[in-house]
């Protein structure tokens, strides 16, 4: 059966936003082209949502679809009413979630994390918003450890996103915990979407977008995923890019919001995952093709990245692909 996912409307929901569980998610798919989450939307009462556009929605299903999920989603919305100034649910809202199972996964994009923290399910643990609305969330909640400089916390049950575009990253992030980064970075390519931005990377809150150059860092960046089994330097980077090391770190951040180093870490990561998942290469050489030079390195950048070892991540993800 495929995992269950109810995706909470309320009142002023972002469209945009509530989209994207069933847009992410649909897109996983399994061996044999099976969908691998079943994604249905809800609403209190079954009945039609205001968005924070200039149009309604109109949902098939009631709140008893919560009760029902494997995992339960509150989509973005505009916090109004007593949940925007005291954080304070409305009562039918409060009764809702009492419905929802205590082995379900509890999902927010955006300010939807407003909706869980007034009903004191993100008490304690770390958890994330928009940056815009960070410092009104600590006030209502300050028994929340808000993160408010990150894409999005994952605490095993609670998983906390910032911005629209963050939901994206934490729902392809669910299907990589779920199902591994090969399945993942598939349902990225179908959605057209980059398959991989860390929690912790920051939310670029003052980030100007660069000016359009020519001289960009996108080929550089592909001629280094070509090559990442070898040493790849600063100076070798930026000598590709025909910039100097200064011009090419400070176009490089400003194009992909990391250092190039960190960048490459990442990469080497994702790219020792995959290997891990679909073959059966000894950890050494998966270290060597990852461009890590050594299985000790590798262990210890993958389990700061993922928090597990290589070999307990290929015991985790090849399983289900033999099955």
């Amino acid at each position: 059966m495929p995992h269950r996912v109810a995706v909470l409307a309320l009142d002023r929901v972002v469209p945009f936003d509530l989209g994207i569980p069933a847009r992410v998610l649909g897109a996983a798919r399994g061996p044999d082209g099976e969908p691998l989450y079943e994604v249905v939307t809800c609403s209190i009462g079954g009945a039609p949502v205001r968005t924070s556009a200039d149009f309604t929605i109109v949902v098939d299903r009631d709140e008893r679809a919560l009760g029902e999920a494997d995992t339960v989603v509150v989509a973005t919305q505009e916090p109004e009413g007593r949940l925007r100034d005291e954080g304070v649910l409305p009562d039918e809202v409060a009764a809702a979630l009492t419905t929802v199972r205590s082995d379900a996964r509890l999902v927010t994009i955006c300010t939807g994390s407003f909706v869980l923290a007034a009903a004191g399910l993100l008490d304690g643990v770390p958890a994330t918003t928009h940056w815009m609305q960070a410092e009104r969330f600590r006030r209502l909640f300050p028994r929340v450890d808000l993160r408010p400089d990150v894409l999005f916390v994952d605490n095993g049950r609670t998983l906390t996103s910032a911005g629209g575009a963050a939901g994206v990253d934490l729902c392809l992030h669910i299907v990589r915990s779920d199902h591994g980064a090969e399945v993942a970075n598939a349902a990225a390519r179908r959605c057209v979407v980059p398959p991989w931005r860390e929690g912790g990377q920051a939310q670029f809150i003052e980030h100007p977008v660069p000016a359009f150059s020519a001289a960009s860092t996108a080929a550089t960046r592909e001629w280094a995923l070509a090559n990442l089994h070898a040493p790849l330097t600063l100076a070798q980077l930026a000598a590709h890019a025909r910039m100097s090391v200064r011009t090419f770190t400070r176009r490089f951040r400003a194009e992909v919001g990391m250092s190039p180093s960190r960048w490459i870490a990442q990469q080497r990561v994702d790219r020792a995952r995959a290997l891990l998942e679909t073959s059966d290469l000894p950890v050494e050489t998966v270290a060597h093709e990852a461009g890590f030079g050594s299985a000790a390195l590798l262990r210890m950048h993958f389990r700061a990245a993922v928090g597990v070892s290589p070999q307990t991540y290929r015991r985790t993800f090849q399983a289900p692909a033999a099955a």
